[in-house]
C-alpha cells in the first residue's frame, strides 16, 4: 500500500469542517487538522503536504490568503497566490525583490514577472501538474547566467470533490543563486585541475623547461581571473635551499613588489613570507590597519593569501589583491585554497620544482617511466582479456601468453632498477618528490588501481611506485575482474565511479573470484549517490579514501590493507 496523502484542513472546527473530513476520511488521506489559516499555510511552505483544503467559497478565499499575509511578509522567501490563468492574485514583498521590479505584480503572469524564465525541471509544467494531479509540483527556473530559482506549487482546493480543479495555486519561491553557482565553481575548478595537468609524456618530453613554465603560467592566469574572478595576481615559489620566495607569475602588481626578495618567515616578510613559513591562509580585509600586510598592487585595500601545498609541504604561496575593502569573504577563500592545490598538482606534474635537482640520469628514468607504465597496463589488460579465453582450449597459447605476461612486468621492474643504479644521492634537505622513497612495509606489494581518469593512474603509478609498489591498473571494472582472474595482487584500489558499475558492484564481484583480497574505494568529496560505501562495509570494506586525500593518507591506506592481507595468508597457512 503507498503512503496516504497528507491533506491540510484549514480553519475552525464546525460543521463544515467535519463534513469535509469526514468525506476524505480513507486509506488514501492522512487528515492534519489545523484551527488557523496562516499557521497552515504556514505548513504548506514547509512543503510536507499534498494538499490544502480550505472550508470556504472561491470569492472569500482570496481574501481569507491575503489576511494572512501579515504572516508570509516575513518568511525569508517569496510566497504568491495564481489563478487559473498562472496571474498573480497576491504575492508577499519577497516576490518582488527576486524579480527586480519596484511596482506591483498583481495582475502579472508568474513566468513574465521573471522575464521569460527558462523552466530547468524536474517538472517541466509545474503548474499545470498541480491543477491536473491536485499535489505538489516542483521545478527550477533559470534567469540570465546567475540567478536560479526553486519552485514548489501546491493548489488550494476549495471543495472535496476529487474531479473538480483547484481555483487557485500557492507557490513559494526561493532563490538557490548562490548554491548553484558555488555547486558550478567546484566542478569548474575540478575541471581547471585536470586541464592544467592536461600534457601526455610525449608532449612533456618535447618541451623546454620554460615552455612548460610558460604554459602552465598562461593556464593559471586564465583560470585566476575567468573562474575565479581575480584580476591581480602573485605566485611565489619556495627555494628549499635558500628559503627564498621567488616570483613565478605577477599580473597587476607594483614592480617594486615583484622585485621584493622574499622569505618563507613570519618576520618582516609581509603576508607572503608568513603564509609560506606557517602553511596557513591569510585574509587582509583592510590593507590601510593591517600591520602584516606590505604594499603589493597599487592601491590595494584587501588582499587574500593561500599556501601552494603537495602532500603536506609547502610549495610557495598563491596572492589576489583588490582595490576595494573587504572584497574577499570565506567562500573566495574556500575556492582558493581549491583551486591552489590543483595548481601545486600541475607544478609537480610538470617538475617545475625539481628540475634543476636531478641529474640527466634519474631525471631520464623518470620520462621513461611515465611514457611506459600506460601502454604497460595496456599490453596486460589485453593479455589478460586473450587469456581468459584460451584457458582450457590452446594450452600452448596460453603458456605463450603467461610469458608475455612475465616479460611485460619485467620492462617496468628494470627501467627502475636501472633508474636506481644511475641515480645520485640527493642531500636530506634537497627532498625531491620525483625520487623514490621506498617503505619498507610496502616495497614489492602488487597495486592494482580501478579508475577511468588517467590522471589518477598515472598518479597512482607515480606515488606508489615512489614507494616501492608494483603498480598495474585498470580502465573499469570488467578489466579489473580480469586481472584479479589472472594474476596476483596485494591490494585493488577501486573508484566507486566507475563506467561499468558502481563500488559496491566491483567490491562485491572482486570478492566473489577472491574472498580474502583487500579492496579500498576512493571517492571525491565524499560523493556517494548509490551508497556503494554503505553498502560494502556490510561486506566487509576495511578502508575507504576520499579524492583529493593526502599521500599519508593513501600510505595509511595501503599499509593497512597490506597487513590484513597478510594476516589472512597466515592464518590460512596455518
Amino acid at each position: 500500500m503507498t503512503n496516504p496523502q497528507k491533506i491540510l484542513f484549514c480553519g475552525p472546527s464546525d460543521d463544515q469542517t467535519s463534513e469535509l473530513r469526514e468525506q476524505f476520511s480513507n486509506q488514501d488521506y492522512l487528515i492534519v487538522p489545523s484551527e488557523n489559516l496562516a499557521e497552515g499555510i504556514a505548513e504548506f511552505d514547509q512543503g510536507n503536504i499534498s494538499a490544502l483544503v480550505v472550508p470556504a467559497t472561491s470569492d472569500t478565499l482570496p481574501l481569507a490568503l491575503i489576511q494572512s499575509g501579515t504572516l508570509l511578509e516575513f518568511l525569508p522567501h517569496a510566497v504568491v497566490v495564481l489563478d487559473a490563468d498562472l496571474r498573480i492574485i497576491w504575492s508577499n514583498h519577497q516576490l518582488s525583490q527576486l524579480c527586480g521590479q519596484e511596482n506591483s505584480l498583481i495582475g502579472h503572469s508568474f513566468y513574465d514577472a521573471f522575464g521569460a524564465p527558462e523552466i530547468l525541471g524536474p517538472d517541466f509544467s509545474p503548474f499545470h501538474s498541480a491543477f491536473s494531479t491536485r499535489k505538489i509540483a516542483k521545478s527550477g527556473l533559470r534567469v540570465g547566467d546567475k540567478s536560479y530559482f526553486d519552485v514548489e506549487v501546491m493548489p488550494v482546493l476549495t471543495s472535496s470533490d476529487s474531479k473538480e480543479e483547484p481555483a487557485y495555486l500557492v507557490a513559494s519561491v526561493r532563490d538557490i543563486s548562490e548554491e548553484v553557482l558555488q555547486r558550478q565553481k567546484l566542478n569548474a575548478i575540478y575541471q581547471a585541475g585536470l586541464e592544467l595537468g592536461d600534457l601526455s609524456p610525449e608532449e612533456i618530453f618535447e618541451m623546454t623547461t620554460e615552455d612548460r613554465i610558460e604554459l602552465l603560467k598562461a593556464k593559471i592566469l586564465h583560470y585566476t581571473q575567468d573562474l575565479l574572478e581575480f584580476e591581480t595576481v602573485e605566485i611565489r615559489l619556495l627555494d628549499k635551499a635558500s628559503n627564498r620566495l621567488d616570483v613565478l607569475l605577477a599580473v597587476g602588481m607594483e614592480q617594486v613588489a615583484t622585485n621584493r626578495t622574499l622569505y618563507a618567515d613570519p618576520e618582516a616578510n609581509g603576508v607572503t613570507g608568513f603564509v609560506a613559513a606557517t602553511g596557513k591562509s591569510y585574509l587582509c580585509e583592510d590593507t590601510a590597519h593591517d600591520p602584516l600586510y606590505m604594499s603589493g598592487a597599487p592601491n590595494a585595500r584587501s588582499s587574500l593569501t593561500v599556501p601552494l601545498n603537495l602532500h603536506d609541504e609547502v610549495l610557495g604561496t598563491f596572492n589576489v589583491e583588490s582595490p576595494h575593502a573587504g572584497a574577499f569573504d570565506e567562500n573566495d577563500l574556500h575556492f582558493l585554497e581549491l583551486f591552489s592545490r590543483e595548481v601545486a598538482i600541475a607544478l609537480n606534474t610538470l617538475d617545475l620544482l625539481v628540475v634543476e635537482k636531478l641529474t640527466t640520469a634519474s631525471a631520464s628514468t623518470e620520462l621513461i617511466m611515465r611514457g611506459v607504465v600506460d601502454p604497460v597496463d595496456e599490453i596486460l589488460n589485453d593479455t589478460a582479456w586473450i587469456l581468459e579465453r584460451y584457458i582450457g582450449h590452446e594450452p600452448s597459447v596460453c603458456e605463450r601468453l603467461q610469458r608475455i605476461l612475465k616479460d611485460t612486468r619485467h620492462i617496468k621492474q628494470l627501467i627502475q632498477q636501472v633508474g636506481d643504479e644511475m641515480a645520485p644521492q640527493t642531500p636530506h634537505h634537497h627532498k625531491v618528490p620525483t625520487m623514490r622513497q621506498v617503505n619498507p612495509k610496502l616495497v614489492n606489494k602488487r597495486i592494482l588501481v580501478v579508475d577511468s581518469d588517467a590522471t589518477v593512474r598515472r598518479a597512482a603509478h607515480e606515488l606508489l611506485g615512489r614507494l616501492g609498489c608494483e603498480v598495474e591498473t585498470a580502465h573499469d571494472g570488467e578489466e579489473a575482474f580480469l586481472m584479479v582472474r589472472s594474476f596476483h595482487y596485494d591490494v585493488v584500489i577501486a573508484d566507486i565511479r566507475l563506467p561499468d558499475m558502481n563500488g559496491y558492484e566491483c567490491f562485491a564481484q572482486i570478492r566473489e573470484i577472491h574472498e580474502h583480497l583487500p579492496v579500498i574505494l576512493m571517492t571525491g568529496f565524499g560523493y556517494d549517490p548509490t551508497h556503494s560505501i554503505v553498502k560494502a562495509r556490510q561486506l566487509g570494506l576495511k578502508c575507504v579514501l576520499y579524492k583529493p586525500f593526502r599521500l599519508d593518507q593513501l600510505i595509511t591506506g595501503v599499509e593497512k590493507a597490506v597487513s590484513i592481507s597478510e594476516d589472512i595468508a597466515s592464518e590460512t597457512s596455518n
